[in-house]
């Protein structure tokens, strides 16, 4: 399986402005599909865990995140607010192309680049899902960065297309035979070596 990386997360990230561009007109104070979120303030969500992951593979801390948040102005036009999520995106593609392979930094235990380069795919697709839901805009996660995701996040996905076994891992539909999950968990973190 490839490795995740820098190009991936572009690749999540332009995705994600590309989808929603034509649609900033929209009423972005709707929820955000099941969320409790808006899809300003999901986008808004995005910006910041791109840039929060970009801090803890730059300052590489073992025990926690970073005291930092990202805050983008309340009055931002969701026009706005994208151009802050691609920044913070390259902000994450740069911190990835400079962190060496044996980089370990916090997200619940140690993580490797390639974990924050997943984290930060999951985080563009599935905002993305959630934000297109709330704007009423027909759109699917690409299968192939899904496929990614699953490989490196959740390896245990039950094996049907990509794109729905992300949305059901991370909660958002049902599959055949199996309930929408009300709960879920990802893998970033590295096992510990023996």
């Amino acid at each position: 399986m490839t490795a995740m990386d820098g190009g991936h997360v572009g690749a999540a990230v332009d995705e994600m402005v590309r989808t929603l561009t034509p649609y900033v007109a929209r009423d972005w104070t709707a929820p955000a599909g099941s969320l409790d979120w808006s899809c300003w303030t999901t986008a808004a969500h995005v910006a910041h865990d791109l840039l929060a992951y970009a801090g803890q593979l730059a300052g590489r801390p073992d025990a926690d995140y970073l005291p930092f948040d990202l805050v983008v102005h309340a009055d931002a036009p969701p026009e706005q607010v994208l151009r802050v999520v691609a920044a913070c995106g390259r902000l994450l593609c740069d911190a990835l192309a400079t962190a060496p392979p044996t980089t370990r930094a916090w997200h619940w235990g140690p993580t490797d680049p390639t974990g924050f380069a997943a984290l930060g795919v999951n985080e563009a697709l599935l905002h993305t899902w959630d934000i297109t839901q709330g704007l009423a805009v027909p759109w699917r996660p690409p299968p192939a960065l899904c496929e990614l995701v699953l490989a490196r996040l959740f390896p245990h996905a039950p094996a049907v297309a990509p794109p729905e076994a992300l949305l059901w891992c991370t909660g958002r539909a049902a599959l055949p035979g199996r309930p929408r999950l009300t709960s879920w968990t990802l893998k970033a973190a590295l096992d510990p070596a023996p």
